[in-house]
């Protein structure tokens, strides 16, 4: 016999589960987003588009038009080693910098080193035969996306969008020494 209540229950838990993955899937786009790639890094500097908050518009502009964009640069080399501890707060996971090899390579004496040139890490071959050295431009392109800039690392983190949170990061590595 055919019964309707079977149906309705049916059709409620097809469209509940599709809600639930249709949130989920937004969610983690948003948790987990991956920045703009690399092409700004062959200058040194990255480039942050941020939206004015200035109520009523930006100079003169009427309140119903759309705010102007306004650019912010972060130069490599002038970020804050004292909130590049904290970013370096994501790191610590994998990473020491006290010159002992963890998940990752230790991380003291970074900035000029031989990529893949910790002795006794075991490196993947793509960071093995990359060659090249550790510049400012090299780590600021590689912690935006660490697979997209050196594909076949096993590096497992997403990286870091924010120019201005690499650029801190990078002046507390490099404020560490060697």
């Amino acid at each position: 016999m055919f019964n309707t209540m079977n149906i309705l229950k049916a059709a409620g838990a097809v469209l509940g589960a599709f809600l639930f993955f249709l949130v989920a899937g937004t969610a983690s786009k948003g948790l987990y987003s991956m920045g703009s790639g690399h092409a700004a890094h062959a200058e040194g500097e990255a480039e942050v588009a941020m939206m004015s908050a200035a109520p009523g518009g930006v100079g003169g502009e009427a309140a119903d038009e759309a705010p102007a964009e306004e650019v912010v640069t972060v130069a490599l080399g002038e970020g804050d080693a004292a909130k590049g501890e904290k970013v370096f707060g994501k790191c610590k996971a994998c990473h020491k910098i006290d010159g002992k090899n963890a998940t990752g390579p230790h991380l003291d004496g970074v900035v000029g080193r031989a990529i893949g040139g910790v002795e006794g890490f075991a490196y993947s071959d793509a960071l093995k035969t990359h060659g090249d050295s550790w510049t400012l431009e090299h780590l600021d392109a590689y912690l935006t996306n660490p697979k997209e800039y050196i594909p076949g690392n096993k590096m497992s983190f997403a990286g870091l969008p924010k120019p201005e949170d690499r650029a801190n990061l990078i002046a507390y590595l490099e404020s560490l020494g060697g």
